[in-house]
């Protein structure tokens, strides 16, 4: 009996052993861990009132919804006020007054052109003029010798007809001078029918020049207006309609020109499958130069609402798009966002947002990062 108590004893004195190691052991990697109680979160960033005095606080709204379309493009001329400068003689250029980008008024001198044509078309002129004068003293004298007996009815009559026939020649002969440049010295003189720019010039002194091969000498635009021809990819045509918004953009301007679809081509270039969208815009001061690329933002209404915010207040991080919902007081609350479209300056977005609530829309991402600190 003593033997048996005596093991019971010792297997509660075991099992105390084993329990007060225990704690001993968990207070000893408690010591060692240090303090397990969190320690205080840390407070949320509160904007402060410096800057906050210089914040833009927008708001949420309801607008139309726009379609739009981002295309490429390149500044063209005005092609109905364009003009395309020929020889209408044969012969050799001499003193070219104009180079390739003068500005040029209407009926100022661009070169003169040598030309044995126009020396022929002189000529002409003064045999034409001495023939009328011939005949105009035959009839006279024919006329005279009619009253005097001595010639018929039918002299005079021939002696008129030459002298009509004469006369005919010479208007002839002066307006094909005048077509050519009037001029009897043996000089085509080349002017410029129109105010505008040379836009192109292909030829120099001493250029031989024929008037049926077609060579273009000159070419004159008028920059007041200029054509912007953009890309349309055959998916897209359906989304580009004539009347449509158009706002145009250069690398070498920080501006926005703005202008309208006036007109869509129906033939589909079959190498690069694109269409050719119009757009005409005004020019002041020539800053649009032809040849300049272009890029194009076409933009239509969609007859619907959505919820649309500056687009200076999206955030993007992480493959996603956030706003700052402003709570007033100095603090501001990270809400990711669905977006629809943006247009220009103005964003659409589909969730994320209430009509109503208050958006920082500056600087929102400076802000983003503290909150994110």
């Amino acid at each position: 009996m003593i033997t048996s108590s005596n093991r019971i004893i010792k297997k509660m004195n075991f099992r105390i052993w084993m329990a007060n190691c225990i704690v001993v052991i968990a207070l000893f990697i408690q010591g060692c861990g240090g303090n397990t109680t969190h320690p205080e979160e840390r407070e949320k960033y509160v904007i402060p009132d410096s800057l906050l005095h210089t914040l833009v606080i927008d708001t949420v709204k309801r607008c139309p919804l726009v379609d739009a379309l981002k295309l490429t493009g390149i500044v063209d001329f005005d092609q109905d006020k364009q003009v395309n400068i020929f020889s209408l003689v044969s012969g050799n250029v001499q003193d070219i007054k104009v180079q390739l980008g003068d500005y040029v008024t209407a009926g100022q001198v661009l070169a003169i052109v040598k030309s044995s044509e126009m020396a022929g078309y002189g000529n002409n002129l003064v045999i034409a003029e001495t023939n009328v004068t011939a005949t105009k003293k035959q009839l006279d004298a024919t006329t005279d010798l009619y009253k005097s007996g001595l010639a018929s009815s039918l002299d005079v009559t021939n002696a008129q007809v030459n002298y009509d026939q004469a006369k005919s020649q010479l208007e002839t002969t002066k307006k094909i001078l005048e077509i050519n440049g009037n001029n009897t010295n043996g000089n085509y003189i080349i002017k410029s029918p129109i105010s505008g720019f040379i836009v192109q010039k292909n030829i120099t002194n001493n250029t031989s020049v024929r008037a049926d091969n077609g060579t273009i000498l000159f070419t004159i635009s008028d920059l007041n207006d200029v054509w912007v021809q953009a890309n349309v990819y055959e998916a897209n045509v359906g989304k580009v309609h004539i009347g449509d918004n158009a706002e145009v953009r250069i690398l070498s301007v920080d501006r926005a020109f703005n202008g309208k679809v006036d007109k869509i081509l129906n033939v589909l270039d079959p190498t690069s499958k694109v269409i050719k969208v119009r757009v005409v815009l005004q020019n002041p001061g020539y800053i649009l130069k032809p040849q300049m690329y272009a890029s194009v933002l076409i933009s239509n209404p969609e007859g619907k609402e959505a919820l649309c915010i500056p687009s200076k207040a999206l955030v993007f991080d992480r493959s996603r798009y956030y706003v700052l919902v402003y709570k007033g007081n100095g603090k501001a609350d990270i809400t990711s966002v669905e977006v629809l479209n943006t247009l220009g300056d103005k964003t659409y977005l589909s969730s994320g947002v209430h009509e109503g609530d208050r958006i920082i829309a500056t600087i929102a991402l400076q802000i983003y990062s503290e909150l994110n600190n």
